[in-house]
């Protein structure tokens, strides 16, 4: 399989649990491991797993106008993000449309760390910073592992001097854990309570051995990108660039929240706020009539018409269910909308109401 240029020093531990690693964003992940992914699905449900998810792409944006720069760069009002706050949000293109998604983290002192995927952020944060008074360092010796589930908190606050457990939604702390210097987020792609912890390339292999071999007795496992796209639709999470491309604006998938309509003006804010209420799709989140994953790609149809395609498809061991995140015509989006799955797997489905797990995000945010 393709490792891709970019390398996480804790491949040959991926290695040596199973996976023949592939690329994503440039860098060699964890696709799967020797483990079964639904084993590893019910230990981030009922104790913790742990992900390796170093191929999110770390920048580092500092000096008098950084500010600006990340203000301008994400739909969020970056003035009301404090330190020791982040904020979630699409980046736009000139054409109001999504070229990626972020989080913004305010380290204080006029430091930022922009985390985000395979899209063009750093070309926009680039374009952006031209003629400002601002560094901009992309860094990939900064590893990103992250904990979730319900026993994260517990068994992290035993390990670190912060009190990890007042730790708010959408904070980070600098701090040390395992006796290293880290930076721990309360931020996750799971819909669970869990953790982002930012390590150096000399400290994260430790971390990993510590959290691994201490918490094994808790429950606490290894966990897969195969088993992280299983819960990240259970809880109906975007993943730029399926669910969200660069042909959608923010109203069509979900992300009008994040558009903010105050603060100085964003890139693409003007053309973002003239699609509003011309949304062409909807993300939507289906279940299906079958007993196992959909392929993707499928098309859907309503009263024998086109209406939408497969984009996420994911098989629930855990609520039973055929699953998958889909784009369809505002017109087939209301839940229970009956629909028709046709291509290398065809079936009936239906629309639900997302997110599918936890549907008042209790368990992220409480």
């Amino acid at each position: 399989m393709n490792e891709g240029t970019r390398h996480s020093v804790l491949a040959d531990r991926h290695r040596a649990l199973g996976s023949d690693l592939g690329d994503w964003n440039g860098m060699g992940v964890a696709w799967d491991y020797a483990s079964d992914p639904c084993d590893e699905h019910d230990a981030v449900r009922t104790a913790a797993g742990l992900f390796d998810v170093s191929g999110l792409k770390k920048v580092f944006v500092q000096g008098p106008d950084a500010g600006a720069v990340v203000d301008h760069v994400i739909t969020r009002n970056m003035k009301v993000i404090t330190p020791g706050r982040s904020a979630y949000g699409p980046n736009l293109t000139e054409q109001g449309t999504i070229c990626d998604d972020a989080i913004v983290f305010n380290l204080g002192g006029g430091k930022w760390m922009v985390v985000h995927g395979s899209g063009s952020c750093m070309e926009m944060l680039q374009e952006s910073a031209a003629g400002k008074n601002v560094d901009i360092e992309f860094d990939d010796d900064l590893h990103d592992i992250s904990l979730q589930g319900p026993k994260s908190t517990e068994f992290l606050n035993a390990h670190t001097p912060f009190d990890l457990a007042g730790l708010k939604y959408f904070h980070q702390e600098e701090t040390e854990l395992f006796g290293h210097p880290v930076i721990i987020s309360r931020t996750g792609y799971s819909g669970e309570r869990g953790y982002e912890i930012f390590a150096g390339a000399d400290r994260v292999g430790d971390i990993w051995d510590q959290i691994i071999g201490q918490g094994k007795a808790e429950g606490i496992m290894p966990c897969s990108f195969t088993c992280l796209d299983k819960i990240r639709v259970e809880a109906a999470l975007l993943f730029y660039p399926y669910d969200m491309t660069e042909a959608n604006s923010p109203w069509e998938v979900g992300l009008g929240w994040a558009i903010t309509t105050k603060g100085d003006d964003f890139r693409g804010r003007a053309a973002v706020m003239d699609l509003k209420g011309k949304e062409k799709i909807k993300v939507v989140g289906i279940s299906a009539d079958h007993d196992g994953i959909l392929a993707g790609e499928e098309k859907l149809k309503l009263d024998g018409k086109e209406v939408g395609v497969v984009n996420s498809p994911a098989y629930s061991h855990r609520m039973k269910k055929s699953l998958a995140l889909a784009h369809v015509t505002p017109d087939a989006a209301a839940p229970g909308t009956q629909l028709r799955v046709e291509g290398d797997i065809s079936c009936d489905a239906i629309v639900e109401a997302t997110p599918f797990y936890d549907p008042d995000k209790t368990r992220t945010h409480g």
